[in-house]
């Protein structure tokens, strides 16, 4: 008797048609060019020989939270635990460029990351922390050049030099005019502060990684996979040509180049979509700059979905984590990022921060899973998939050149994640995708809540610190400095010194991002 599902013809997450069986007629790959070894062009199956077997991925944790006394406990509570990498969440109003203490601030305060307006705050944040024995990552975009800044004058003050720093700015700011909103300024001046960063580190701080090239942001607002892939790509290359136009060598630059991904629930998919990945960007590069291996190495971090986290049933979250996970490990990440199961509901707790990273330190310990590189090598639905994401993503990123590229392409890029987001919701609506405890297998009367900080109190002793801060200081020394700013902004010299020196006298991330405002403007949508 046939099997009447045999020849149906269902799809991915991303609307990738899946046939019931494949086999090696489906999945034309060439062994040698499309797959290849670990460590070599076009790295497909790594970007390292050995991969773990070598070095597990860094296990890095984002946290932040409150104050940064608030969030200073919680790096010791994961570091004692086995994290081997900070990860820096700011709040709102420091990704806005606010003090603690502006009107704009208000109600936003330490709510989804730590409140970071002065170098005392940026202190306390690595009290007792030697910036020369960890890598810090930190999820920054718009005002990314003043916390690398305050960053810098702490490790001064440490004794560190700044050649001994390792860490990454997210720096990446179109993506935040693509979907996520958290920009400051019009494109253009936005895309002069990546390239200053760029410039600077390559120069003082050569093992820092001055951009992390986010399609994890455009995910969440809703792509698919294919679009996630082509739209960081987009984003990246635009970060190329203007880092190659402010006259920074490529092969100086590129290779400090990292990305950022998220991972979700179609595992196999996204398996692939990292491996596509890989393989797609060391291409690129090698068609259009003629960059050598080491500048076309596709080094990436991963983080766990957190929109596919659900309010409802919440200890279902702990196994769409592990699944993300393990797609994310399988698909060669460089770093990892696990999502607390509460936090669909709140900041996650200290219980559910630390079992995310107990289910890292179970796929690397007890999973098996290192022991080999690129265990799904060979598997002709993964290298039919990897090939059809690549192709995909090609397709979108030909659009985007035909529109000058990814600063002339927002509008068009937030339209194919807008159509994709609500085919996304109206599948969730209708039954036709399934979310385990929200539209199927739901249990009457079930109800589950998370105590929360007191944040009326935490702001009202942030805003307190921040005045007296502002009235400690030598108020000549602070206004000479952000003079310095203003007319660099004008000049075109390069802003990130005058931000080291600013921040040493006590200026403000509020104060130097008003000063770009005054002289640049805000972005309006056009």
């Amino acid at each position: 008797m046939s099997d009447p599902d045999a020849a149906e013809m269902r799809h991915t997450d991303s609307g990738i048609p899946v046939e019931a069986v494949v086999g090696p007629d489906d999945a034309a790959i060439d062994p040698d060019t499309d797959v290849g070894r670990p460590g070599e062009f076009p790295f497909t199956r790594g970007v390292y020989p050995s991969m773990y077997r070598g070095r597990l991925w860094t296990m890095r944790q984002y946290a932040g939270f409150g104050t940064a006394e608030d969030t200073n406990r919680r790096y010791h509570y994961l570091l004692d635990r086995g994290q081997t990498g900070l990860s820096v969440a700011f709040d709102l109003p420091t990704q806005m460029g606010y003090d603690s203490d502006h009107a704009m601030a208000q109600g936003e305060v330490g709510r989804v990351g730590v409140a970071i307006s002065s170098l005392d705050d940026m202190r306390i944040l690595f009290d007792g922390i030697r910036l020369d024995r960890v890598s810090t990552s930190m999820t920054i975009n718009a005002t990314a050049p003043i916390l690398l800044a305050l960053y810098l004058a702490v490790a001064d003050e440490q004794g560190v030099p700044w050649s001994a720093l390792r860490g990454t700015v997210q720096n990446d700011v179109l993506k935040e005019y693509i979907a996520r909103g958290t920009y400051i300024y019009p494109i253009e001046p936005s895309l002069r502060l990546v390239s200053d960063l760029m410039a600077f580190c390559a120069a003082e701080v050569p093992k820092w990684n001055t951009i992390s090239i986010s399609g994890y942001h455009i995910r969440e607002a809703g792509a698919t996979a294919p679009q996630e892939v082509a739209f960081t790509f987009a984003n990246g290359l635009e970060y190329v040509d203007r880092a190659l136009a402010a006259g920074i060598d490529l092969e100086h630059f590129a290779p400090r180049l990292s990305f950022f991904f998220a991972a979700h629930n179609d595992f196999l998919e996204e398996v692939a979509k990292f491996r596509a990945a890989r393989r797609l960007w060391a291409r690129l590069m090698r068609e259009r700059h003629g960059a050598s291996d080491k500048a076309c190495r596709l080094r990436f971090h991963t983080q766990t979905g957190g929109s596919t986290l659900t309010a409802q049933q919440p200890l279902n979250n702990v196994v769409r984590v592990t699944v993300q996970a393990l797609a994310a490990v399988l698909g060669g990440t460089q770093s990892l990022h696990t999502n607390g199961y509460d936090e669909a509901l709140a900041l996650p707790t200290e219980e559910s921060a630390g079992l995310a990273l107990r289910t890292q330190q179970v796929l690397a310990e007890e999973s098996g899973v290192p022991r080999t590189v690129d265990p799904l090598a060979g598997s002709w639905f993964v290298e039919r998939l990897t090939d059809e994401i690549e192709a995909r993503a090609r397709a979108y990123l030909a659009v985007i050149d035909e529109r000058g590229g990814a600063a002339r392409a927002v509008d068009y890029m937030q339209e194919e994640i807008h159509r994709a987001a609500y085919r996304h919701q109206l599948e969730i609506e209708d039954g036709t995708r399934t979310v385990v405890g929200v539209n199927a297998y739901r249990e009457e009367g079930e109800s589950t809540t998370i105590a929360q900080p007191d944040y009326s109190a935490l702001e009202a002793r942030q805003k307190a610190s921040v005045v007296a801060r502002k009235a400690a200081r030598d108020p000549g020394d602070v206004r000479a400095t952000l003079d310095a700013v203003t007319e660099a902004a004008r000049s075109g010299d390069n802003l990130v010194p005058r931000f080291v020196r600013a921040v040493k006298v006590g200026a403000t991330l509020g104060e130097i991002s008003d000063a770009l405002r005054r002289e640049w403007g805000t972005y309006d949508g056009t």
